[in-house]
């Protein structure tokens, strides 16, 4: 389903939003990152895909490629050690801590008693795990019911204990604040609630890295952005820095979800931070959240110009569309909820009436983000049919025209 923002507009950054998350506090926090260990060295890549371009019926498309931000696979590798080092500072003043020591480890004898806690889909807690392991604190992550044992593990590598719960992600968020409360422990959440905005903030600010990358290497622009929906972090993360940037001359943004994770979808109805409509469980581990971040909703809300929900044979059809790579398209490894946006392109491709309500036509530039690789290799496999060593393999032979 497609839904046209009615309250999307076209006037300049309002400063009450850029009190909040601004390019100035993106660029620190991308300085601050340059420094960690845990992250590849330079900008992930921004791929060309003219073959698909030319099926989907538009003039450019190209993909960011998050599976090649760090050994952590994702995006989430930027918001989480952001958060965790802005709130050490906060905590600690009177420390004076260094940024690069912290995130080098040198201050770990300090925080050896100080303990974080989260609940996840994965790759957001995989990123806490291993920023706390850097710095030296303690982490305690918890688990839904749906999260994938092949994540827990991936998670409990980087030394974060355990927690796992028989309920869905938003009683996980629940469990993780009681606990916190319980034991003292600092909760570093990738989405907001009453009383608490100031670690989502900076975990949204820690995305402006992909916007900023994403304008130096093609700074022509783009005419629409499709985003992945969630609680709504990485979209308002990337469309605050854009809409500061290029103001009225911002993008068209559209903002993808799952059917029967549709919360950013069902508050665009309401007008408000809304609650999803279904069973939230989705293919799509990722997006499957059931309550909207209010915080994000700041951003989504007046910038944001259409919300779009896919179905799970969707984001399979893309990820396999992906993988497969053409003459001209490099195969990438990307995962169920890396494809969102593709999803949505493919369904909109089909249906002519909605893509040019989108107004998408021969003359756009478009971008999409793949937020993950294979962070689940046994569910990736599974789904597309290859293993995700195999797509690299591929990926590294490929020659344009081959």
């Amino acid at each position: 389903m497609l839904l046209a923002n009615p309250n999307a507009t076209r006037q300049p950054y309002p400063e009450a939003l850029k009190n909040i998350m601004n390019i100035a506090n993106a660029q620190e926090s991308r300085e601050w990152l340059s420094h960690w260990t845990g992250l590849n060295r330079g900008a992930t890549p921004l791929y060309a895909l003219p073959d698909l371009a030319a099926e989907l019926g538009v003039g450019q498309l190209r993909v960011k490629d998050e599976s090649r931000r760090s050994a952590l696979g994702s995006f989430k590798a930027l918001g989480a050690p952001i958060a965790l080092v802005r709130l050490i500072l906060r905590r600690f003043p009177e420390q004076r801590f260094d940024v690069p020591a912290l995130l080098a480890g040198e201050y770990r004898h300090a925080l050896a008693d100080f303990t974080v806690i989260s609940a996840t889909d994965g790759n957001h807690g995989r990123a806490l795990a291993a920023a706390a392991q850097s710095v030296g604190c303690r982490c305690v992550i918890v688990l839904h019911a749906n999260v994938s044992v092949e994540r827990e593990q991936a998670i409990a590598a980087y030394g974060a204990k355990i927690v796992r719960i028989s309920g869905n992600y938003d009683e996980s968020v629940e469990e993780a604040a009681a606990q916190a409360y319980r034991n003292g422990w600092r909760v570093v959440s990738d989405t907001s609630y009453e009383g608490y905005e100031d670690i989502p903030r900076d975990v949204m600010q820690g995305y402006g890295t992909i916007a900023a990358e994403i304008i130096e290497a093609h700074a022509e622009g783009f005419t629409h952005v499709f985003l992945q929906g969630g609680v709504g972090g990485l979209a308002a993360g990337i469309a605050s820095y854009l809409w500061e940037l290029q103001g009225e001359q911002r993008p068209t943004f559209v903002v993808v979800e799952p059917e029967q994770a549709d919360c950013l979808y069902q508050s665009a109805l309401a007008g408000r931070a809304a609650k999803a409509s279904g069973s939230v469980d989705s293919v799509m581990a990722g997006l499957a959240c059931g309550e909207t971040s209010p915080l994000a909703w700041k951003f989504l809300q007046p910038g944001v110009d259409f919300f779009m929900t896919i179905e799970d044979s969707d984001a399979v059809r893309a990820m396999g569309r992906l993988a497969a790579g053409s003459a001209r398209d490099i195969p990438l490894e990307a995962g169920e909820s890396a494809v969102a946006g593709l999803a949505a392109l493919q369904r909109l491709a089909e249906a002519p009436s909605l893509a040019a309500e989108i107004g998408l036509n021969a003359n756009s530039r478009v971008l999409l983000i793949s937020t993950e690789g294979a962070t689940a290799p046994g569910v990736y496999a599974e789904l597309v049919g290859e293993s995700a060593e195999s797509v690299r393999t591929r990926q590294q032979r490929w020659t344009p025209g081959a």
